[in-house]
């Protein structure tokens, strides 16, 4: 395998309905309004945008995200990456205890030359500032979701 290939996986439990979580999740161009990792999102068609991501390490990451599954009855959603990273992102959408679980998959490839320049001593560094992202995803996303459940009740 690759220095700068990177698989990533999380699970997260939410107090939500699949249905809301859905909605939430697919809608690529609000992501900076619930996730602070993501500070950009530019849509350029119903499936596809560009979002500039940044955590805890001090660069941008930038990628093109389009939708390749949208199946929101299946409780699936994935998107091909290109741009500093290329390959997929997915979410499984699944209804459980009163909530939803969701397990999300990433495989992707560096292709941001700074980043492949510093694979051997950063490696640990980049695996920790995507765990830091994740947890503030998390984050925002239970905050949006009973956001959203307040102004609807």
């Amino acid at each position: 395998m690759s220095l700068n290939r990177y698989r990533f996986r999380s699970t997260w439990h939410v107090c939500a309905s699949p249905a809301a979580v859905y909605e939430v999740l697919s809608d690529i161009a609000n992501y900076p309004l619930w996730w602070r990792e993501v500070r950009s999102a530019t849509k350029i068609d119903d499936e596809s945008g560009v979002l500039r991501c940044r955590s805890f390490l001090p660069f941008d990451i930038v990628v093109q995200v389009r939708h390749s599954i949208a199946n929101q009855q299946a409780g699936l959603l994935r998107a091909q990456l290109t741009g500093d990273l290329e390959g997929f992102a997915s979410w499984e959408i699944i209804g459980r205890d009163g909530g939803t679980d969701l397990v999300f998959d990433q495989e992707v490839v560096v292709n941001k030359a700074l980043l492949r320049r510093l694979v051997l001593i950063a490696k640990p560094f980049f695996r920790g500032n995507h765990d830091l992202m994740m947890r503030g995803g998390l984050k925002g996303l239970k905050q949006a979701l009973a956001d959203r459940a307040a102004s609807e009740s």
